[in-house]
């Protein structure tokens, strides 16, 4: 569809106010051959879009970063990749290390046919993607694309001159390919089943997500290695604009489906941060670093031991809807235990949940539970045929009794885990590139997404 000049700046001006309408789609070109660049990755994230080949895009991968163990971290888990016995990859990673890696990398020639890949130290990102939209490549950024109020400004901006340009600008939001959250979804969306979304209150939100995560991991079979910026909370920014990024998402996603959101539908009501206590021994076993750097010094205490703000809760409303997300981090899980993420999704006729605690083994379930006073019979009627519709396009799914409800069986073909996850959000952020089209509630709804979480920020001071 052509636009003329008066659309593309109305188109701007609404993306950066965070709302826009259905015609505020811009027209953008396919891009049918592609490469990537990573820029100063810092994160494992950065190789865990590596983990599988993709048709279309080039094998050799540019990589600009600053000399140091973090380039060095992400080389060497790209070339385990390469070389796995199973699906190994074959990606050719042309490594720049000076001191002007980052003007280097902006001076790349081919820049609509690339994009720039980021996942690292996340108060560097707002200015990263905003000067490589400046210079007309496509961005896709690990989450999260803002940990301050200041930085959300930038990425306001970045997501107009995008837009203006008509340029593919993404994060990597993975939760959403998670199977169980996918059925949630969809279990929410059958009204018959669901009823109507309930509003709740401040004390009692209508919807809740709450995750528990740990610094010390295994990832690819590995012991996973953080950089040692990772515990700084400036560098790396707190619990409460970090993993909330996937909740609020997830928030946005299931109970507004395919709604365009604004900022004037966020109230926030109450926001909390609080530390994780970090020993020295943790930090080396997590890092391998034997001391503390300097930069972490203002947070350890007179016991030699870090106060890192790595967890923090908010309540807010949406569209009038109350909503809370919490994120919690331990140092490691105990042995036999693992992550754990719980939401729930309170309709006027049922609840539906996902629990992921010691009764499930620590993999997510999803649960129907009837609301009081309703006909159980007829609900299961309607979950019947909720799970029906679903089995059109994910065979397999069934539901059982369990307590006053159901539970959810998946099969365990659908759980493909977490590290797969980013090589679908890559395979859909290329499938946009090359059919030349990016949803039209994308860029909007990311940005109230951000909003929120910077809100919260404040909210906590």
């Amino acid at each position: 569809m052509k636009m003329n000049k008066l659309m593309v700046i109305g188109t701007v001006a609404a993306v950066a106010a965070g709302c826009c309408n259905e015609c505020s789609k811009v027209e953008r070109k396919p891009v049918k051959d592609v490469s990537f660049i990573e820029l100063d990755p810092g994160h494992f994230h950065a190789a865990l879009v590596l983990n599988r080949s993709y048709d279309g895009v080039s094998k050799d991968v540019r990589v600009f970063a600053p000399k140091g163990p973090d380039v060095e971290s992400h080389t060497k888990l790209v070339a385990a990749f390469n070389s796995r016995k199973d699906n190994p990859t074959a990606w050719n990673e042309i490594v720049y290390t000076g001191d002007d890696y980052l003007q280097k990398a902006l001076a790349v020639k081919d820049r609509y046919s690339s994009v720039v890949v980021l996942a690292g130290k996340n108060n560097l990102k707002a200015d990263y993607y905003l000067e490589a939209v400046k210079a007309g490549f496509h961005v896709l950024s690990d989450k999260p694309m803002a940990i301050t109020p200041d930085a959300f400004a930038k990425l306001e901006e970045a997501a107009a001159i995008a837009e203006k340009k008509g340029l593919y600008f993404a994060d990597i939001m993975t939760e959403r390919n998670e199977i169980t959250t996918i059925l949630h979804r969809s279990l929410v969306a059958a009204k018959d089943l669901y009823g109507e979304q309930e509003k709740g209150t401040p004390e009692d939100p209508a919807v809740t997500k709450v995750s528990v995560h740990h610094f010390c991991k295994l990832v690819n079979g590995k012991p996973l290695q953080r950089p040692g910026w990772y515990y700084d909370t400036d560098q790396q920014g707190e619990a409460i604009v970090d993993v909330t990024t996937h909740l609020t998402d997830l928030v946005q996603w299931e109970t507004f489906p395919g709604q365009i959101l604004s900022k004037s539908d966020v109230k926030m009501c109450s926001a909390r941060v609080w530390p994780t206590p970090i020993t020295a021994a943790d930090y080396e076993k997590s890092t391998g670093l034997k001391t503390w750097p300097d930069f972490l010094k203002k947070d350890v205490d007179k016991n030699n031991v870090l106060q890192c703000k790595a967890n923090g809760e908010f309540t807010y409303a949406l569209k009038g809807v109350h909503a809370k997300v919490s994120v919690e981090w331990h140092f490691m899980a105990p042995p036999g235990t693992g992550d754990t993420h719980y939401s729930l999704m309170r309709g006027t006729k049922a609840e539906v949940l996902i629990r992921q605690g010691k009764e499930e083994g620590y993999k997510p379930k999803v649960y129907v539970m009837p609301r009081k006073g309703q006909d159980k019979a007829a609900l299961e009627k309607a979950l019947a045929a909720a799970v029906a519709e679903f089995n059109k396009t994910y065979p397999g799914i069934a539901y059982r009794p369990h307590g006053d409800g159901w539970i959810m069986d998946v099969p365990q073909k659908y759980e493909i885990g977490h590290e797969a996850h980013f090589s679908q959000v890559m395979k859909m952020y290329l499938g946009w590139m090359r059919k030349g089209e990016q949803p039209v509630d994308y860029l909007p709804n990311m940005l109230v997404k951000y909003y929120t979480i910077t809100e919260a920020w404040k909210k906590s001071r």
